[in-house]
């Protein structure tokens, strides 16, 4: 009896009606990608000092350049590695006085201007951008420098939480009504953040664009590879992903152009609302149809197909149905994850796995956003090298395996973060060049890491399993922004030791787990065992035919 997938090589595993569905989910991937690390220009931090009442004036008076207004105003200024003083703090005079120098204005408080008390910025922060940020507009510097911080964990708490209701979500009600829906909560939530009043409801409707949006965005790749035949179901799911790269490219333009965060903001979240048009032309997934024995509605779907395609449908088709084998239905269980030992060092080691390649991923992307000279360009150049990274994955996943490419770009990424401690501030293009080599590395280590968590488990905690060792990517999300912008602080380059750690043992760890090219997907928790060695059964969704002989009754 021939499987839905035998139908879809008689129609078409990717012709027309797939192409064009292809090409309309994977905007979708592009939108994802301003939501995901839109904040190093949403939240960009520009070169700041304390607000000094009397100072403008002042320099007006005495005809100071700029430089010269610093220097006499400004304490700290000249002290390598130490911002905190010159941007957090101010000397504790009255400049209203008249009787200022113009040559040593603090010569009049103290002979040694080392003697002089600070204070802090109690009048608010003068900013050098031409445009704005929520950093410029709502004063997240210094003490309150950590809000900012919190703006991005919130959207990865949302996709955390999220995550366990989107899934749901999708499996109760369909595909389509969950991509819908989320479409219109995260379009929306995005637009109200544009017009947000104060930082609270900035940071509330943040954490609700995050618990949908990875909904919508896994969403579209669900009925993207269920619509598509297995020959072409990898390279269209890696694709998929690759789109997010061109989100990346097109934000750093559209950041370019509008320096200034509202407008930014309302610039990306608008446009997806015609995502709402995937109701008359994205159909629901015929997949779905049938574990929910709608099968009428399945067979016009797949008729559909057939039509668009210009392949008729098998003369003897009669009813779609999802046949179930003879063996006992299992309950997936969290505690299956961690059964036998085997699955339990899966488990644990592909956890690690998502947590490391999401801040290594995230990570670098915050640290060149905190410490690059030119940010619009440095972002451009390494998004660009995520397209190289997804072709990389497609030609050497079915020909070298999975193992060692995973193994080696983690630990590329880490040996990257760890090399780039001791190269000159002065050679730019030097710095920019091995972020990017970092950048790849880690990329193709974010892309294989979800094909490789599905191969190793068995078919019935498969979904279960993917969903919990994923949402360490999550957590990841949650406390990068903490690491990388506090760290910073400290020691510009503190960040990177820990990324190359982290990095260097995820590597080592890949190596622990078993090659799965050319192996059978793991059916039961004994086939886990066995290294996906023997033969599985499968549930198959199947077409029931009838014979030619009866055809004409």
């Amino acid at each position: 009896m021939p499987t839905l997938d035998d139908i879809l090589e008689h129609i078409g595993e990717f012709d027309l009606f797939q192409k064009q569905i292809f090409l309309v989910l994977c905007l979708l991937s592009v939108a994802f990608a301003p939501i995901f690390v839109g904040i190093v220009f949403l939240g960009f931090i520009p070169d700041h000092r304390c607000l000094n009442p009397g100072v403008s004036e002042l320099s007006k008076r005495c005809g100071w350049s700029l430089e010269e207004e610093l220097n006499y105003t400004v304490p700290g200024l000249g002290i390598p590695g130490d911002t905190f003083i010159s941007q957090c703090r101010r000397y504790d005079v009255d400049w209203n006085q008249t009787t200022l120098s113009c040559t040593d204005p603090l010569a009049s408080f103290a002979s040694n201007r080392s003697h002089i008390p600070l204070t802090t910025c109690q009048d608010g922060w003068v900013y050098d951008t031409a445009g704005s940020s929520i950093v410029t507009e709502f004063n997240l510097v210094c003490a309150d420098s950590w809000k900012l911080d919190l703006i991005q964990s919130s959207v990865n708490a949302g996709f955390f939480l999220g995550s366990m209701g989107i899934g749901y979500v999708a499996d109760r009600f369909g595909r389509k009504v969950c991509l819908l829906t989320t479409v219109f909560i995260s379009s929306l939530s995005g637009v109200l953040m544009a017009i947000s009043p104060n930082y609270a409801s900035l940071v509330i409707f943040r954490l609700l664009q995050g618990l949908v949006s990875k909904g919508s965005w896994t969403s579209g790749y669900i009925l993207l590879t269920e619509f598509v035949g297995p020959a072409y179901r990898r390279t269209v799911s890696i694709v998929y992903q690759m789109n997010f790269t061109v989100g990346l490219v097109v934000l750093s333009g559209i950041a370019y152009i509008i320096p200034y965060w509202r407008w930014l903001q309302l610039t990306v979240s608008l446009p997806t609302f015609l995502f709402l048009l995937y109701y008359w032309c994205v159909p629901e997934s015929p997949r779905w149809l049938l574990s929910q024995k709608k099968n009428a509605r399945a067979i016009k779907i797949v008729d559909h197909i057939a039509q668009k395609n210009g392949k008729p449908l098998p003369a003897n088709l009669k009813a779609l149905s999802l046949e179930d084998d003879d063996t006992e239905k299992l309950s997936p269980s969290i505690k299956d994850l961690f059964r036998t030992p085997q699955i339990r060092r899966h488990t644990l080691i592909l956890m690690y796995l998502w947590f490391s390649a999401s801040m290594l991923y995230q990570g670098l992307i915050m640290y060149m956003g905190a410490t690059s000279a030119n940010l619009y360009l440095d972002f451009f150049y390494s998004a660009l090298v995520e397209f190289p990274a997804s072709l990389i994955i497609i030609f050497t996943i079915d020909r070298i395996g999975r193992r060692y490419p995973l193994a080696a770009s983690n630990f590329i990424g880490g040996v990257v973060c760890l090399i780039m401690l001791f190269l000159p501030e002065d050679i730019h293009w030097l710095k920019v060049t091995v972020t990017c080599v970092g950048r790849m590395g880690i990329t193709i280590a974010a892309q294989m890491i979800c094909l490789v968590n599905a191969e190793l488990y068995p078919t019935f905690i498969r979904n279960l399993g993917v969903m919990i060792c994923s949402s360490m990517c999550d957590v990841a999300g949650i406390i990068t922004p903490f690491i990388v912008f506090r760290l910073t602080e400290l020691w510009h380059e503190l960040p990177l030791i820990l990324f190359g750690v982290v990095g260097m043992l995820a590597g080592g760890m890949v190596l622990l787990l078993p090659e799965t090219k050319g192996k059978t997907l793991p059916e039961t928790l004994e086939d886990v065992e066995k290294l996906g060695k023997g033969k599985l059964k499968e549930n198959k969704i199947c077409l029931q035919t009838e014979k030619s002989n009866d055809a004409d009754n």
